[in-house]
């Protein structure tokens, strides 16, 4: 486990192999699920590089030199952290330019121009990395394609098919895998997070290998209404404008923050792709049915979960509501793709209201086409 980051080994040890032949310079794009650890992975290999004890092959900050205070305190003058502002829809081109009256005489690119002021790197974090439009992109084009000399730029997102092909081309890929399921649990345990732990490893297994999305599973008002929402899926006949006021109150009850709702609103969305999901494995013969579990929760033998070495657990609601699916199949799917959809309207900053609404229209008019 390197510095106390789970998941992850083998990317580490890459990064050692290129540190110890001088070759940890030049800009990387890390994608993978969120919630995987991306950004903690790359705030700590910036903090081991501007350790100024430790030689940067052994990837092992000391903690206590000048320069390792200053990355724990957040004052490095040579570490710059650029994320998403919770009020945007990008991350503004001012960011990285600077304001209009100071253009070029500050922001992202004007600082990572100058000389370090400890050591001999300086290191840029762009977290959000899917939320930089084409201007902002454009910009930073010469910088990733041409970086100062001993430096680093490190930006995050979740697909390569989210960044414009010119960011692509000009970063070294760096691929993060979902988490095992084994993983989640036992961080869901350590923190705290959920004590039972028949439900930190039910919670883990739906979590698709995102930590994040766990977190956000373990609040039992959420869980609860995982069930509440495949059973009014499993309907042949959908209520879509009483079931878009139950969603739409389980996105207000997330908080004011557009964000936070926003998120929400995705984890819900995730919710019934899955059920749509294990509908498909059950009724085509991936699942070999179910064997009884602990409190009557059924297990799926074949290990339903996407990534999951273990199987998937079902309490009786979600076991039911997965036999009790009666359209074809060809409709699942067509109900699975326009939740895959909807996500994707998500992140386009649409009305979330009439999103909700519109969503699960589109899936009960799927469903009451095949019964007529």
């Amino acid at each position: 486990m390197w510095q106390g980051i789970l998941g992850h080994d083998r990317i580490a040890e890459r990064f050692r192999q290129a540190a110890a032949k001088g070759r940890l310079n030049g800009s990387l794009l890390f994608v993978g699920p969120a919630g995987v650890g991306k950004a903690t992975f790359a705030y700590k290999l910036a903090h081991a590089l501007l350790c100024q004890s430790r030689p940067e092959a052994a990837l092992d900050p000391c903690n206590c030199c000048t320069a390792c205070q200053l990355v724990l305190a957040g004052t490095h003058p040579d570490l710059h952290l650029v994320r998403k502002p919770p009020d945007k829809s990008f991350i503004p081109l001012e960011v990285f330019i600077g304001q209009r009256e100071h253009r070029m005489r500050e922001g992202l690119i004007y600082e990572l121009g100058l000389k370090p002021f400890l050591g001999g790197r300086k290191i840029a974090i762009i977290d959000d990395a899917d939320y930089l439009h084409a201007e902002s992109a454009n910009c930073l084009l010469k910088t990733l394609e041409e970086p100062p000399p001993q430096t680093l730029i490190i930006l995050i997102g979740t697909s390569p098919a989210r960044q414009l092909p010119t960011i692509r081309s000009r970063c070294q890929l760096v691929r993060f895998q979902p988490l095992s399921a084994q993983i989640v649990e036992e961080i869901l345990l350590r923190e705290g997070v959920v004590s039972d732990p028949t439900q930190a490893r039910r919670v883990a297994l739906v979590s698709e290998g995102s930590l994040e999305r766990a977190r956000q599973l373990a609040d039992p008002q959420l869980w609860s209404f995982r069930k509440t929402l495949w059973t009014a899926l499993s309907q042949p006949r959908i209520d879509p404008l009483g079931l878009a006021e139950q969603v739409s109150s389980q996105v207000e009850s997330a908080g004011t923050e557009a964000a936070v709702r926003r998120q929400r609103l995705h984890v819900l969305v995730d919710m019934a792709a899955q059920y749509y999901r294990q509908v498909l494995y059950y009724h085509t013969g991936q699942s070999k049915g179910s064997a009884a579990g602990p409190a009557g929760i059924g297990i799926s033998t074949s290990g339903l979960s996407e990534g999951s070495e273990r199987p998937m657990l079902f309490e009786p609601p979600e076991l039911q509501a997965i036999q009790n699916w009666s359209a074809s199949l060809d409709i699942a799917a067509d109900c699975l793709d326009r939740c895959l959809e909807a996500a994707v309207e998500i992140d386009r900053n649409a009305n979330l209201a009439l999103l909700t609404e519109a969503w699960l229209v589109d899936l009960a008019q799927l469903q009451a086409s095949s019964v007529g």
